[in-house]
């Protein structure tokens, strides 16, 4: 069984990007669920009594969203980067490079992807095989849609709506528990050790910001040049100082508390001198699906722990 091996700081940056722009530029529709997922192989309106029993899944996301909708048994391989659940059946299949041939040779009736180069859909198509494409999510409502419409392509719908009705319930609660401020805390959440960061209008952002907290990236991509990922510089990092750091690069960059304290100027950071760096798991922290709770879970008990 193959394990993945951890990307470099700018290959992660890249997929990132690359899986969130993707989606909204090529898909058609005019957003939300519509324009983060598609389906060929079948009708849209066609029905499949006992769900399909050979599902391949080429997405990380998805991996983790079968599993907690109660569709592990009907998984009978993941890719490369699938390593959550553990009893997620791995695979050296490519996430980035799907393979045809070599997906076909798990006899699936049912391929989830987060990324077509451009021939793999029609390809599965022409041998028979459903496929659902499921882009990377650009809000936490696109994270439903695409857990909902996995329910209902492995019946199982109720699963699926109970899931999100948890998901739901869990975010406002970790909301709701987020000490009360004078003055909104601002944060810094670092993707890489080249410093690129999210603003705002990130799917990221969108998750701090149930917390309450300030992104201090914002002003570093005013007009949205750079996507809503832009990278800065230490003396924009030191010249708006921000409240907590978020270093989502402990895996990928081996980047923790110590050694951003050792980056030259950092530690004229307050966030470094004051011990508020915190150290996020990369996975949890770039994997949009039903771990997003503990993404917020991981920033609200950072915000609390100040008082």
């Amino acid at each position: 069984m193959h394990r993945p091996t951890r990307r470099s700081p700018m290959a992660a940056l890249a997929a990132v990007v690359f899986a969130v722009l993707l989606p909204a530029l090529a898909l058609t529709g005019c957003g939300g669920a519509d324009s983060s997922m598609a389906m060929s192989g079948a009708p849209a309106s066609a029905e499949v009594p006992a769900g399909p029993q050979r599902i391949v899944s080429i997405s990380t996301v998805a991996t983790e969203m079968l599993f907690a909708i109660g569709a592990g048994p009907q998984v009978v391989a993941v890719d490369s980067m699938s390593d959550f659940p553990a009893d997620a059946p791995i695979t050296d299949l490519s996430g980035y490079e799907p393979n045809v041939e070599a997906i076909l040779g798990f006899a699936p009736d049912l391929v989830v992807l987060s990324y077509d180069p451009g021939d793999v859909v029609a390809s599965l198509t022409l041998a028979g095989v459903e496929t659902l494409m499921q882009g990377a999510a650009a809000t936490i409502e696109d994270t439903y849609a695409q857990i909902i419409a996995l329910g209902e392509v492995t019946s199982r719908s109720s699963e699926a709506e109970s899931l999100v009705a948890e998901m739901r319930d869990d975010l406002a609660t970790l909301s709701a528990s987020v000490t009360p401020r004078s003055e909104p805390l601002s944060y810094y959440h670092e993707l890489d050790d080249t410093l690129f960061t999210v603003t705002s209008s990130t799917f990221i952002g969108e998750v701090y910001a149930l917390a309450g907290l300030v992104n201090a990236a914002d002003a570093a991509d005013p007009d949205g040049a750079s996507w809503g990922y832009p990278q800065i510089s230490v003396e924009y990092l030191l010249d708006v100082d921000p409240d907590l750091i978020f270093l989502a690069d402990t895996k990928c960059c081996a980047q923790d508390a110590s050694t951003v304290a050792a980056r030259p100027g950092w530690d004229n950071l307050s966030a470094v001198r004051d011990g508020r760096v915190v150290e996020l798991d990369d996975d949890v922290a770039s994997r949009w699906g039903p771990r997003i709770v503990d993404f917020l879970r991981a920033i609200v008990d950072a915000v609390n722990a100040l008082g």
